[in-house]
């Protein structure tokens, strides 16, 4: 049975590399191209095997060349895929623009067949959740779908993790459901109403957070780190560089991914959270997303090397 079971979408990210974005009427130059697997969902399912997990994820692809690459994709990552395939919906795709000085990026998706996940394809997937230790989901599907995989996670006694991504409007019944909600400080802030322009913060977003209903929020703040918020402890776990960053794109599902890995084992959710910054500060080393996402031995050589650098 899966450790960890992830529902979300699978698309196909075309990445355009160039200096800025070009505004509307124009057409600039790019310096570099490259499509490969995305999806948060399935970025994150990538993320979570190659951190060492038994991963099962849940999705629709198309019949179609897309969808032939994301088989592969799963394949080459251990993932065991539950995908409904669709004759007559293509598979999603998405541009994404990352700037080739910052790694700054910019996305826009369109999740096509997976965009079609409904309630009836989580109840077809039941076994799957519930014989798992962890269950992650996002936004990319729709609400009322990640909603009703969240309740028969928890019903189960599955430890949840929601990721409100893409930030979007969603009811507060959604937050006693989560065990843990992990948005990035731009998520965040649109949950709460204001700016996290500094770590406290990401505390008043927290207490926000916990207070509608949340076990613990886990917010991420880029090269600022993670905060770590719960009704008895929070932390603040600084990120954890590998190198340069060169392609952000995939960093939160790195992060994500590898943390629902760790908590699966039993771990310290601190600790797992310290491994999701391991994996993430890899991750953006590294151009594009499933692609760039870190192997076990990966992540503890980094943290090894991070504990031998403390005095």
């Amino acid at each position: 049975m899966p450790a960890v079971s992830i529902l979300g979408i699978f698309v196909a990210d075309t990445a355009y590399l160039a200096r800025r974005m070009p505004v509307v009427g124009e057409t600039i130059a790019g310096s570099g191209f490259s499509i490969g697997a995305g999806g948060k969902g399935s970025n994150q399912a990538v993320a979570a095997a190659r951190a060492g997990a038994e991963v099962s994820f849940i999705s629709k692809i198309g019949r179609d060349t897309f969808g032939d690459m994301a088989l592969k994709t799963y394949r080459e990552a251990g993932v065991t895929a539950q995908l409904t395939v669709m004759d007559d919906v293509a598979t999603g795709a998405a541009f994404i623009y990352v700037n080739d000085q910052t790694g700054e990026n910019a996305i826009i998706v369109y999740p096509g067949a997976a965009g079609t996940l409904s309630i009836d394809d989580v109840e077809a997937a039941r076994a799957t959740i519930t014989a798992s230790s962890v269950f992650v989901t996002q936004l990319e599907q729709s609400v009322s779908t990640a909603r009703c995989a969240l309740e028969i996670a928890r019903r189960a006694g599955v430890t949840t993790v929601f990721n409100p991504a893409p930030a979007e409007a969603f009811p507060d019944t959604v937050f006693p459901l989560c065990n843990y909600i992990v948005p990035n400080e731009t998520e965040a802030a649109a949950l709460v109403g204001f700016p996290l322009d500094t770590v406290e913060d990401a505390r008043r977003a927290g207490d926000i957070l916990l207070a509608k209903g949340a076990g613990t929020a886990l917010i991420t703040m880029g090269a600022r780190g993670v905060l770590y918020h719960a009704a008895d402890r929070s932390v603040h776990l600084p990120a954890i560089s590998s190198g340069p960053a060169i392609d952000t794109t995939g960093a939160g599902d790195a992060f994500v991914g590898a943390f629902a890995a760790k908590l699966s084992t039993g771990a310290d959710s601190i600790d797992a959270a310290r491994f999701g910054c391991a994996a993430a500060g890899i991750a953006v080393t590294r151009r594009g997303t499933a692609p760039a996402m870190p192997a076990l031995a990966e992540i503890e050589q980094a943290l090894e090397a991070l504990r031998r650098a403390r005095p």
